[in-house]
């Protein structure tokens, strides 16, 4: 006879796992939804319909594989290589830049070709930062008081990839590598002073970013009044037509495919603004359960790093919830700009997003964190890591 009472105990965290899967699957369908309309642009016109859906299925596939071998892959061992991790993504920030190497699109420099795909290194910078500042914490644990010491060196080291990713420009990357390095700085117990007096800067070093670039301001000035004639056809032109396709949606959306604005209305319908597709073929309800979804992975990636961090594990605890500040971060904005409660900036949906390096590195990062829930479990059961 079976034992009813005993519980399961599984190897990581299956609930996680499958809202990931969740995630990817229905990015998948919406990704077909919202670019099968483009060919009838002249601009696709010698694409397929099914050009999008079968790309972004080719990088759920990679990504699949990325995240076995990542999984695989000792937190120890993350540990060690991160630094030189984070010299190998400043090297393709700068190998970008050079001219007949980096693609250029819309004005922006950021990609590098790879044959027949692209990769994004401003996608790994994310990743390879995230890694070099838990590592970093670590290493200055007992000096994490002093500013000149603990701080001003992380601070310098962010400030190169800023300089370099401004240069593309990429200031939405920016501003997530920011935030996830400010995040680690702050779960690592750097004084509360310093964070703030780090978070003033780099919220004052914005504003000048934004008051000294015309197009910036513009863009700014656009997202306070999208609807105006100045700005409907220009710089808020992408909001309104947001705007316009969410509210159509309304509770319960007009239906899978359904949607007018993909209709060549909504710009990168496919890419940041694939949340507006979302919102007008699943309404309210849909827009909601995404953002459920969101907070609960977040959430339980900062469970998982408080888990390691119990068990004496720093650097596995501050790499989970870096990977949860990064996916919240990231998903808040992108929804924020999709809704009209921010201003328009480049960054797109974690795992659900049309982008073949941006899929990669989130499934990478996701397979870091069930790889260090993992070795807690193991840990706890009386096991070695």
């Amino acid at each position: 006879m079976p034992d009813r009472g005993r519980v399961q105990v599984h190897a990581f965290d299956p609930a996680l796992l499958w809202v990931t899967v969740a995630l990817l699957a229905w990015g998948l369908v919406m990704v077909y939804s919202a670019s099968i309309a483009l060919p009838d642009n002249p601009r696709f016109g010698r694409y397929a319909h099914t050009y999008f859906l079968s790309r972004h299925a080719l990088f759920l596939a990679l990504s699949f594989a990325a995240g076995l071998l990542a999984f695989q892959v000792k937190v120890e061992t993350w540990e060690r290589i991160a630094p030189w991790l984070f010299v190998a993504s400043l090297l393709l920030l700068i190998v970008v830049l050079i001219p007949h190497i980096g693609k250029g699109v819309n004005g922006a420099r950021r990609w590098i070709g790879l044959g027949p795909i692209s990769f994004q290194p401003s996608e790994l910078a994310k990743f390879a930062v995230l890694l070099y500042a838990a590592n970093y914490m670590v290493r200055k644990m007992e000096v994490k008081e002093r500013f000149f010491r603990a701080v001003l060196p992380m601070a310098a080291a962010v400030a190169v990839v800023g300089v370099l990713l401004l240069a593309e420009p990429d200031m939405g990357a920016f501003m997530v590598i920011a935030v996830i390095a400010m995040g680690i700085l702050f779960l690592g117990g750097v004084n509360a002073r310093m964070f703030f007096l780090i978070a003033a800067v780099i919220v004052v070093a914005f504003m000048l970013m934004i008051a000294f670039s015309d197009w910036r301001r513009e863009r700014i000035f656009a997202y306070l009044d999208p609807w105006n004639e100045k700005y409907a056809l220009g710089k808020g032109y992408q909001l309104s037509h947001s705007l316009i396709a969410i509210g159509r949606g309304e509770i319960f959306g007009v239906g899978l495919g359904g949607s007018v604005e993909k209709l060549h209305w909504l710009p990168e319908a496919h890419t940041d603004f694939l949340l507006a597709v979302i919102g007008e073929e699943f309404g309210l309800v849909g827009v909601m359960i995404l953002i459920v979804a969101f907070f609960w992975m977040t959430r339980r990636m900062m469970h998982i790093g408080r888990q390691a961090i119990a068990l004496d594990r720093v650097f596995a605890g501050l790499v989970a919830q870096g990977v949860g500040v990064w996916m919240g971060f990231q998903a808040f904005i992108n929804m924020g700009v999709n809704l009209g409660a921010l201003p328009t900036k480049g960054l797109t949906l974690p795992l659900m997003s049309y982008g073949g390096s941006a899929v990669l590195m989130n499934v990478v990062a996701i397979a870091v964190v069930l790889r260090i829930d993992y070795e807690n479990r193991t840990l706890m059961r009386g096991g070695r890591a």
